[in-house]
């Protein structure tokens, strides 16, 4: 297997990171990755729980290179972290939560250390990673409730960033500082926030910034040219809450569609242009498109999409097998797809067919809306009738008004029962709606704050 450098980054002097402290060079980076590398226990496996997105970097960075693999869960509950033990016995912890309890995770684990001052640090030359390394396994909800792995190897995550640094203008140009709101444990923040920061010469921050005056700081500390990879719920509470922000470069959007009208709100304000990257877990991002002015995804050189017995699989480029899509897709000439939303959100009410992210795109944009969601609750054993629930943020609106605002848009059987107004839904760091909150929201003990 051919070997691909660690970074793409190659003046000693270069810039690969911002932290608090201010620059980090290469130099200094490399000679901090050489000593965590040094500190590692011996077990292959390496959960990195790391808040600060560099003293992530660094951990990922010190597992390549010392050939053990990086775990990534979907979340770090108990039940969680006693399944990935059970998937790697040999697993430690590596952590900067320097005030956390140690009992909390049932595991070796290894506080990141205080690190030589960078004069000290001797020049290493940049690590060449066998192309067919496992670097990584990030793992999804599986059906039965147990997270499902999926490997990355070194040589498909190159690929893909470079594709991705390229379709977005962020290869082999001035270099970009990246500014992140999802963590980096998410498909998303490690692609785009870590790897593509590594492989397209650019900086990445060590902010996790999650609320709007959090982001205007992170952004304002790091100098121009900035970019900013967010998510939906992120940008629309950033362009509500009317703060100030720098000079942004580009804006970057996953984890869920983004409407064409906060698009264009962004792009105004930012004077910006705005791209929305598409993926998964399971295929990495594999399409892109400017929201403003198309509605069509564009894919990045060299992955197909295929029409097989009714389903649409991914394949090339990066993609080592071809993988099956879990969403709606319309393929279209010029490598080129419309999306129609998930599979799992498909509902057939009365023999009528909608998907659950139409309806949310429907509720989201209703004027004195704030956020909102429809939700399909579990069949009811007792009667097998299942209705469509939808939950809302909307301090100025009562059912009366939100449902009559519905009814101009959708058909009378999808309009929701119960309708749940709340004042706030209980989103995760990347903006997205675990189905047991939203189960919880509507059981017996939920908030009941308004219910129509």
């Amino acid at each position: 297997m051919p070997l691909l450098p660690l970074v793409s980054h190659v003046s000693p002097d270069s810039i690969v990171a911002w932290r608090a402290e201010g620059a980090v060079t290469l130099n200094q980076f490399l000679g901090e990755v050489d000593h965590l590398a040094a500190l590692l226990p011996a077990g292959s496996h390496l959960l990195n729980m790391c808040d600060d997105r560099y003293r992530f970097s660094v951990g990922l960075a010190a597992a390549i290179v010392s050939g053990k693999v990086t775990l990534l869960p979907p979340a770090h509950t108990p039940e969680v972290l006693r399944q990935i033990k059970d998937y790697a016995p040999d697993v430690f912890c590596l952590t900067d939560n320097q005030a956390g309890d140690p009992s909390a995770v049932d595991m070796p684990l290894l506080r990141y250390p205080a690190m030589p001052l960078a004069p000290a640090l001797p020049h290493s030359a940049i690590p060449q990673i066998d192309s067919g390394q496992r670097i990584a396994v990030l793992f999804t909800s599986g059906s039965t409730g147990r997270p499902q792995p999926h490997e990355k190897t070194w040589g498909a995550m190159v690929e893909s960033m470079q594709a991705e640094a390229s379709r977005l203008g962020l290869l082999h140009s001035t270099p970009c500082n990246i500014v992140g709101t999802m963590p980096p444990q998410h498909m998303y923040g490690f692609e785009f926030t870590v790897l593509l920061a590594w492989q397209s010469g650019n900086a990445l921050s060590h902010a996790h910034p999650f609320y709007p005056a959090d982001i205007c700081l992170a952004l304002s500390a790091v100098p121009a040219p900035r970019v900013l990879a967010s998510t939906p719920i992120h940008l629309r509470a950033m362009q509500e809450s009317e703060l100030a922000l720098p000079e942004i470069a580009c804006i970057v959007s996953a984890t869920a569609p983004l409407s064409s009208k906060l698009a264009q709100d962004i792009e105004s304000r930012c004077q910006a242009p705005l791209m929305e990257v598409y993926g998964s877990t399971e295929t990495g991002v594999i399409a892109t498109r400017r929201t403003t002015q198309t509605a069509a995804w564009h894919l990045l050189p060299g992955i197909r999409l295929v029409v097989e017995n009714d389903c649409v699989r991914a394949s090339g480029g990066h993609i080592a097998s071809a993988i099956t899509m879990n969403d709606v897709i319309e393929l279209l000439p010029g490598e080129r797809f419309l999306l129609h939303g998930r599979l799992a959100d498909l509902v057939n009410i009365a023999g009528k067919r909608n998907s659950l992210a139409n309806l949310n795109h429907i509720l989201t944009t209703i004027p004195g809306v704030e956020d909102g969601v429809f939700f399909m609750p579990d069949e009811d054993e007792a009667n097998r009738i299942t209705r469509l629930a939808a939950c809302v943020v909307a301090p100025r609106m009562d059912a009366p008004r939100l449902l009559a605002a519905l009814r101009q848009h959708i058909d009378p059987v999808f309009l929701p029962r119960p309708l749940l107004f709340v004042d706030k839904l209980p989103r995760n760091s990347t903006g997205k709606l675990p189905r047991a909150e939203l189960q919880a929201l509507f059981g017996p003990h939920g908030p009941g704050r308004r219910k129509a």
